[in-house]
């Protein structure tokens, strides 16, 4: 099987044995255009918050990440049964009716780029969408939290309409990446259940109302029929579009996309998924009270469930979400690498970055190896991760991080651990919420790329106060489209015994230290009130606010 995923940054290939997930070969390809933020290829200047890529950036991937990862595995094509593919989400484009993305024929219009996941230029939209449907009291606004996230499509959409509608009347689809990719593979357009119903608001068999919609616009009555409607599996629509089931075999590879990838004509091409979803299958974390928190760049919560509930400010329940049959939940955080990231780029002074370069190490490693020598509390701190927005369980994106306590005397390494453990305070802040709302968390098992830092891992378990399992893998969301894959391709008969056959993790990798953990709950109360207190928004947005008038 091959897997693929779409990342922020870059695409990864891997190469697995059907049999038993065994990781035969792998390859990455960094994006050329990475992530617009500042202005597109042609200079053109982007607004605050935004986040756009380029889908060419994505095709790129097929061609040289999946050939790659074949001839590092030494597999001959001719032996791959199947693909799948993953993607960040909500990432979503407009696009013509055959599938043409709209930045290729007008490069530089803004809007006509697909918009990021981490695009939150269009908080305001989310804001009204929020408003009118709790003052409206429409049901399918509980299933999110009681607030639908600026990153979602219906809020992204929005934005397009008001800001350029000439570009939404020319997008004659509104399509998750996750999806248009697929449709490249396999010449057929489907949706798949995962993101139509956590970023694209479909609940029980419908999207929000025309009327609803036009309430927010009038152009805006007819958006739905630039998606996919009905019930899984049932062809709807003028274009036949329907809800794909996770699992399900999308179609088969075209003659173009196998000169893509060196793979053969009709290969089976799985339906598509969304990066942290499919990632539960990799880690066989497929059965009630699994959280998988995936966690790089942002940390996604996702967890399946055999009950329904409403959780304050979660991301979404939709059934059939993760595995058919049960609840699958989402949560996450904005930022959590991107989070140290950013310090590192913009505080660490010159004097750390040779220290770190004499040792053999770099900034992140330094900066940890100084962190874990303090004592809990020692540095005298406590931050908000909210460098990115709050996406759980507040769904603010206008929010944004503090960090209490700095003196003349605080150094980087204080900071850099202060904000490893605010977002561990996150995290415990979304189970804690889930718990409350009677939905049980009973394993939580970390994947990504920041199971590296081993500091950091134990941080997480002391301030959860629980054992952290840990994926078996570096390639979680590539394996875990191949898990998918191998369903779609007929080699399992459901994604639960793929999942237990080609998953793997270890359970209890991490487990808290009680004098630790009984510091860590000091700390995590004050993060609490800070949380509380400026979780209303009015000084940060109005902070914002001057900014973004100063900017303009």
């Amino acid at each position: 099987m091959v897997g693929v995923d779409f990342g922020t940054l870059s695409g990864r290939a891997v190469v697995v044995r059907v049999s038993d997930g065994e990781e035969l070969g792998s390859a990455v390809h960094e994006y050329a255009h990475r992530v617009m933020e500042q202005a597109l290829p042609s200079g053109r200047r982007l607004g605050p918050d935004w986040a756009l890529q380029s889908p060419q950036d994505w095709l790129d991937v097929l061609r040289v990440a999946v050939p790659e990862a074949l001839a590092a595995a030494g597999v001959a094509p001719e032996d791959v049964i199947g693909i799948g593919t993953d993607f960040t989400a909500c990432t979503v484009l407009p696009a013509t009716a055959d599938g043409t993305p709209l930045c290729f024929e007008t490069p530089d219009v803004s809007h006509a780029w697909p918009k990021l996941w981490k695009h939150h230029a269009a908080q305001p939209h989310a804001d009204r969408i929020n408003e009118l449907a709790a003052r409206r009291g429409e049901s399918w606004l509980p299933r999110y939290g009681g607030r639908i996230s600026s990153e979602w499509e219906f809020a992204k959409a929005l934005q397009v309409l008001e800001e350029a509608p000439e570009v939404y009347a020319r997008a004659e689809r509104w399509i998750e990446a996750a999806d248009w990719i697929v449709w490249r593979l396999t010449g057929v357009e489907s949706r798949n259940i995962c993101t139509a119903g956590y970023k694209g608001v479909f609940q029980d068999g419908s999207y929000p109302s025309e009327e609803f919609l036009a309430q927010l616009d009038p152009a805006f009555a007819g958006f739905a029929g630039k998606l996919a409607t009905g019930e899984v599996g049932e062809k709807t629509g003028p274009a036949g579009v329907r809800l794909a089931p996770l699992g399900g075999l999308a179609g088969r590879l075209t003659a173009e996309a196998a000169a893509w990838t060196g793979l053969p004509e009709g290969v089976a091409v799985a339906v598509g998924n969304v990066d942290a979803h499919v990632t539960a299958a990799a880690a066989d974390a497929v059965r009630p009270g699994q959280m998988v928190a995936i966690m790089g760049t942002s940390t996604c919560h996702i967890m399946p469930s055999d009950r329904l509930a409403e959780v304050p400010g979660m991301c979404g329940v939709v059934r059939d979400g993760i595995v058919p049959g049960l609840w699958g939940y989402e949560a996450g955080q904005s930022a959590v690498g991107d989070v140290f990231a950013w310090f590192v780029e913009s505080f660490v002074p010159a004097s750390y970055t040779e220290r770190a370069r004499e040792q053999g190490m770099n900034v992140h490693e330094y900066l940890t190896s100084l962190a874990e020598r303090q004592a809990v509390g020692e540095h005298g701190l406590v931050a908000l991760d909210w460098f990115g927005g709050n996406r759980s369980v507040l769904v603010d994106h206008n929010l944004s991080g503090v960090v209490v306590g700095q003196t003349l005397a605080t150094r980087p390494e204080d900071v850099y651990r202060a904000l490893i453990e605010a977002t561990a305070y996150g995290a415990r802040v979304i189970v804690e919420t889930f718990e409350a709302s009677g939905v049980p968390v009973e394993e939580f098992v970390v994947a990504g790329g920041l199971l590296k830092n081993p500091f950091l891992m134990q941080v997480y378990a002391d301030v959860l106060r629980r054992p952290l399992s840990v994926i078996g893998s570096d390639q979680g969301p590539a394996l875990g489209s191949a898990i998918h894959a191998a369903v779609a391709a007929g080699a399992y008969d459901g994604i639960e015994p793929a999942a237990a056959a080609m998953g793997k993790r270890t359970e209890a990798a991490y487990t808290p230290d009680p004098a630790r953990a009984d510091a860590y709950d000091r700390l995590y109360a004050e993060y609490k009130n800070l949380h509380d207190h400026l979780g209303d928004g009015r000084m940060l947005h109005t902070l914002r606010a001057i900014r973004n008038e100063a900017r303009a």
